[in-house]
């Protein structure tokens, strides 16, 4: 389960505080190796031994020559695939959200489960603080991070009222008590305090990756928003792997770019970034609120209809258009589509969605790109937030805070505290990568992105469903919502898992075709999407 998912229905973690820390815990990076493959650099070797040999050839069986001969020139001549079946599984801890988003997650190859900022409370200030930091600098900074978690305690009794009135009707649905009621009310609290946190706020999460993709890790460390805290962390993953098998960094690797030879770092130094990038990208959103279609396969129809004649060898005469699109996409049909288990890349039939693509130009928070960017089959372009941060405030609000008078005051106040204090710094001669460390959760992240539609359908059906976060939520709907203007046979089904299957399982007492079982929303969205309204 990954950062934002929908998680456990029981009493959140920790109790709520209401008064500002005093302190912030910081410290260095925990990496633990917790899991990994036995003897990965021979095992890669080996691997590669067997494309040349009638049977499989094991670990054990390769000699120290084998090793150096063929390990190094295999990994020199680009021939990687033997080094992606070594696995690595991490704990990470004590390393910034910032970090995670703009390196860890912000590419497909890996497997991540993170603690949730939306289930569990932080009541202790467990942040990032530069070591570069001193004296009126670092009192700027502190102060900073204090104070946001300060907001974010009195939000997260403020909020809780409000949320309990908006919930008490469907937990009444769910046959809840009052106390399972203030529970949930109390979990949309914090999530909804959340969006004032920093991203230099600390997460811990189960880390895996490949030994391939942990060699790339080396070589691009000093890419991304915070290259200082990303080549710490990489060292340490480096460290902790060496412990288990010197030879899989001793024998093989490229060595870090330096940073002035990254193709970023070059373009970062010749071009200044446009002071009215963020006006000029919102007006591109023709007036969506989070994402805009852009670009889209015309003939998609066409070619998943004939796609599905060829995957069974047939013609136009046997099968017609609607024929073929409706045995993909129908879930009457398709009994795919009632799976929790996703198998739809490994059936003949479900491919043909590969051939469709969708590009849009997106605008969401980054504590929602957080969860966003987990659906690693619609992949984005994401900024450099040291490049586009804006001097003036510019951010997501929660619309819970914004009918709350008291709420909108402590949360406008203090993202232009947040903003005041990072452009201070950057004033003061601190590089951006740090300063940017104030920006909060619910800083806007502007960006492009793509995918197909058999990737999209996944992310869709997911976000789509009312136990998602609002604003990935609303997005997914706003993205389905034109999809369904320029495909409408294909898209014609798509919807949270309830709606796929209503009528075809059977049915519980109260949540009927959900899923989720008592992670139900409590509203029976299958009888009215896309119409019905999320009241929460």
């Amino acid at each position: 389960m990954g950062e934002g998912d929908s998680g456990s229905q029981a009493a959140i973690p920790g109790k709520l505080e209401y008064e500002a820390p005093k302190t912030i815990f910081s410290g260095e990076p925990i990496v633990k190796l917790l899991a990994y493959t036995e003897n990965p650099y021979a095992l890669s070797v080996a691997s590669a031994r067997t494309c040349y040999s009638p049977k499989v050839i094991f670990a054990s069986e390769v000699n120290e020559g084998q090793k150096d001969r063929i390990g190094k020139a295999i990994f020199e001549a680009g021939h990687h695939t033997p080094f992606q079946h070594p696995t690595f599984v991490f704990g990470i801890e004590n390393v910034s959200r910032q970090f995670v988003w703009s390196f860890l997650h912000s590419h497909p190859y890996y497997n991540s489960d993170q603690s949730s900022q939306r289930y569990n409370v932080l009541n202790e200030a467990r942040a990032v603080v530069p070591a570069g930091l001193k004296g009126e600098a670092k009192g700027v900074y502190e102060k900073a991070v204090l104070d946001a978690w300060g907001a974010y305690n009195r939000l997260s009794k403020i909020l809780v009222e409000d949320n309990f009135r908006l919930m008490e009707n469907i937990g009444r649905m769910k046959k809840q008590n009052e106390k399972q009621i203030r529970t949930d009310a109390e979990k949309k609290s914090i999530e909804n305090a959340r969006y004032v946190l920093p991203v230099a706020a600390f997460t811990s999460l189960y880390h895996t990756v490949s030994g391939i993709v942990l060699q790339r890790y080396a070589r691009i460390a000093g890419t991304g928003d915070c290259p200082s805290e990303t080549r710490k962390v990489v060292s340490m993953m480096i460290e902790e792997v060496k412990k288990i098998d010197p030879d899989f960094f001793g024998r093989i690797g490229k060595g870090e770019i330096a940073e002035n030879e990254l193709p970023e770092s070059k373009m970062s130094a010749k071009v200044k970034a446009d002071a009215n990038f963020a006006k000029k990208f919102d007006a591109g959103l023709g007036g969506y609120a989070n994402s805009k279609l852009i670009s889209f396969d015309a003939k998609a129809e066409e070619i998943v209809a004939e796609s599905v004649r060829e995957v069974f060898g047939v013609g136009r005469e046997q099968l017609s258009e609607d024929e073929a699109i409706d045995a993909v996409v129908n879930p009457k049909k398709n009994q795919y589509l009632l799976d929790t288990l996703n198998v739809w890349q490994h059936s003949p039939l479900m491919r043909s969605l590969n051939h469709v693509n969708y590009t849009f130009r997106k605008r969401i928070s980054h504590t929602a790109d957080s969860q966003n960017q987990r659906h690693r089959a619609t992949p984005g372009s994401r900024p450099l937030l040291t490049r586009v941060h804006t001097r003036e405030p510019d951010y997501v609000m929660p619309e819970v805070i914004g009918k709350n008078k008291e709420a909108k005051g402590i949360y406008e106040g203090m993202m232009k505290e947040l903003w005041d204090a990072k452009n201070k710094l950057i004033g003061m001669g601190v590089a951006p990568e740090f300063a940017c460390y104030l920006l909060p959760n619910a800083v806007n992240v502007r960006f492009t992105e793509s995918g197909s539609l058999i990737g999209y359908m996944h992310k869709w059906r997911m976000r789509t469903c009312f136990v998602a976060q609002n604003e990935i939520c609303d997005a997914s709907m706003q993205e389905l919502e034109q999809a369904v203007k320029v495909h409408p046979r294909l898209t014609k089904y798509i919807g949270p898992p309830c709606t796929y299957r209503n009528g075809l399982v059977e049915n519980r007492e109260l949540e009927g075709p959900c899923p989720e079982g008592p992670r139900w929303c409590g509203i029976k969205v299958w009888l009215g999407f896309p119409k019905v309204k999320r009241p929460f």
